[in-house]
């Protein structure tokens, strides 16, 4: 184990190796660069436009618009992660060959209204801690002729459950992203998504002389 002095002699040894890297470029840039200084060299640079406005003002205002409307969409993207999460285990869930029922996983002993483990662990990743086995109405077995098959109505039911949870993920989905894109379409519309460039105009000066100043000058010519 290194004794504190042998860490602080490497901590200085490495601070100094690279000071001493940074000043010795630093020198050689002085000393091998060429020296040309002309105005348009000393002009400042800004992203290849002219500047605007006062050396105080440092940064160009039009660039914040750009900033927000990055950190707007990439905000939306982490609040896609949610939903689509709901998304994909509601589709695995409702999906035909998912085992719904201890049944379908090769445990007959359980009740046939039982879910599987599959199920139970994918209401648990939605959130759903306390779940009864979803059940079909009368009428809704009668029509799918199911009446008497407890194992087929929980695995309907469950399954029918799984997918209206998956289109309500979708749907909160859209609005949120309609929103989003209503908010775009009016910064768009009034126009502050236009990027005017800066054009520097010189004024052009123009000397007027009256008709008896220009005979005169005719005359002396």
């Amino acid at each position: 184990m290194a004794s504190p002095n042998e860490i602080v002699a490497y901590l200085a040894l490495f601070i100094l190796v690279g000071a001493g890297f940074l000043l010795v470029n630093l020198l050689l840039g002085y000393l091998l660069r060429p020296r040309n200084p002309n105005p348009e060299k000393l002009e400042i640079y800004e992203c290849g436009e002219p500047t605007i406005g006062s050396s105080f003002v440092q940064f160009d205002l039009r660039f914040y618009v750009v900033a927000l409307l990055f950190i707007i969409f990439d905000v939306e993207v982490a609040f896609f992660f949610p939903w689509a999460t709901v998304f994909g285990k509601a589709t695995e869930l409702s999906a035909p060959s998912a085992p719904i029922v201890a049944a379908d996983e090769g445990d007959f002993s359980a009740p046939a209204n039982q879910l599987s483990e599959f199920a139970i662990h994918k209401f648990r990743e939605l959130g759903i801690n306390r779940l009864e086995s979803p059940n079909l109405t009368d009428e809704e077995a009668a029509r799918l002729e199911i009446s008497t098959d407890v194992r087929a109505r929980t695995t309907v039911a469950t399954q029918r459950l799984a997918s209206k949870i998956a289109w309500t993920s979708l749907a909160d989905i859209g609005v949120f992203f309609a929103v989003l894109m209503v908010g775009f379409a009016y910064v768009w519309k009034r126009g502050d998504l236009d990027w005017v460039r800066a054009v520097t105009h010189k004024a052009s000066t123009t000397t007027t002389i009256s008709a008896d100043e220009a005979t005169a000058v005719r005359r002396s010519a």
